[in-house]
């Protein structure tokens, strides 16, 4: 892969898990799409995009917001560096330019990005998987998802105050981008891609299989719904060699492929201790919203960022403090945000080696193909990014 620049994004890469003798499938039967709804969130003024007035817990008057962001990968084969496999980033403070990044971590075929929105303290954040089944046609859609990323960020960054950025949009700016790549001259991916203004406003373009949940006070918010064309077949993004194109219009058929206008695209409101995780199927395969709760909420109320009380569950004071570097004891994984993304990650890594524990894959397998007998996790790269949501005054 072509050293690409990284701007406030690690490639992060999925190898294929093979099962029922097929591997994650790219597409290639026929297909006609229907444009999903469109939002622009250039349409909307500044004082429409947060009709909720979000606000704190401990707090009666609304107030800006900050984006806090870890991220933790582990690739298929490799065992899993917490001290090395992680990063981290802070939208109301952070120059997220970085060095020229010359190859691919320890990551397979995933890809996360994490930038700041211009200077307008906006934040975008995402992931993407490139399809494995491209194998079979001899390209490695590693190259497709890294590039994807790299140009998501990279428009991110780029992006005036006056554009008001929306997912949909910065998706498919990325997607253009690739296609116009001459070193990308093959593969797909599926994307989850996001971008979180200062008022709590918070828009998801999701296609395919990867996905994200909203978790608030110890519940699940909101979770995503994956795209499927059938099982293991994703919607994705795509570039199709004309060899290819070429044989599929010899045996009369056209191959899938899908477009950032099939994205679903959500709004939402976040406030101050939401907790929200975009992952890989790595993560959703193997683990389910119930049990990403469960990590999340044993480190939320170990570390007191959620406490109970006769009120319910509230926002715990040292939040703040907690998200930034330093705010956690520990050398590396030393902010709350990058401790949550470790702790996915590594939980997603030992369930899809466990061959007795069977996960959200494994009873979808049982469901439509109960003569093959699948049980346990299913072994994938994993990808994840996990974003605290924390008054812009505090820490």
């Amino acid at each position: 892969m072509h050293p690409y620049k990284t701007i406030g994004f690690l490639s992060v890469s999925p190898l294929i898990h093979c099962s029922l003798n097929t591997c994650r499938l790219a597409p290639a039967l026929s297909y006609q799409s229907c444009p999903a709804p469109w939002f622009d969130f250039r349409s909307a003024g500044r004082s429409n995009l947060n009709p909720y007035s979000a606000r704190s817990s401990h707090s009666a008057a609304a107030s800006s917001v900050a984006y806090r962001v870890g991220a933790a990968f582990s690739a298929k084969g490799r065992r899993f560096n917490t001290k090395q496999d992680l990063y981290s980033f802070e939208s109301s403070r952070q120059s997220i330019e970085k060095q020229p990044f010359t190859g691919k971590p320890a990551s397979g075929q995933d890809a996360f990005f994490i930038s700041s929105v211009g200077s307008s303290g906006s934040a975008a954040f995402g992931v993407a998987d490139g399809v494995g089944g491209w194998d079979s046609s001899g390209i490695d859609s590693a190259h497709f998802s890294h590039a994807l990323c790299h140009h998501l960020a990279k428009n991110a960054e780029g992006t005036t105050e006056e554009q008001r950025l929306g997912a949909r949009q910065l998706l498919s700016q990325g997607f253009a981008d690739v296609v116009a790549d001459e070193e990308i001259t093959g593969g797909g991916s599926t994307a989850c891609v996001a971008v979180g203004n200062s008022t709590g406003h918070l828009e998801v373009a999701n296609l395919g299989d990867s996905g994200f949940v909203q978790f608030r006070l110890n519940a699940v918010h909101h979770s995503s719904n994956p795209q499927t064309h059938a099982f293991n077949t994703p919607f994705q993004l795509s570039i199709i060699p004309p060899k290819i194109l070429a044989r599929s219009r010899i045996f009369g058929s056209m191959p899938l492929r899908d477009f950032p206008r099939d994205a679903s695209v959500t709004s939402h409101e976040v406030r101050h201790g939401d907790v929200l995780v975009f992952a890989t199927d790595g993560v959703w395969d193997n683990l389910s919203s119930n049990e990403l709760l469960q990590i999340v909420s044993q480190h939320m109320a170990g570390f007191q960022a959620w406490q109970a009380s006769d009120k319910g569950t509230m926002v715990g004071k040292e939040l703040g403090i907690l998200t930034t570097e330093g705010g956690i004891p520990k050398e590396k994984e030393n902010t709350l945000q990058t401790l949550l993304a470790v702790a996915i990650t590594g939980e997603a890594k030992a369930a899809s080696q466990n061959s007795r524990r069977d996960g959200p894959f494994a009873r979808e397998v049982q469901k439509f193909y109960p003569h093959e007998e699948f049980h346990g996790g299913k072994v994938d790269d994993i990808c994840v990014v996990v974003v605290v949501v924390v008054d812009a005054s505090e820490g």
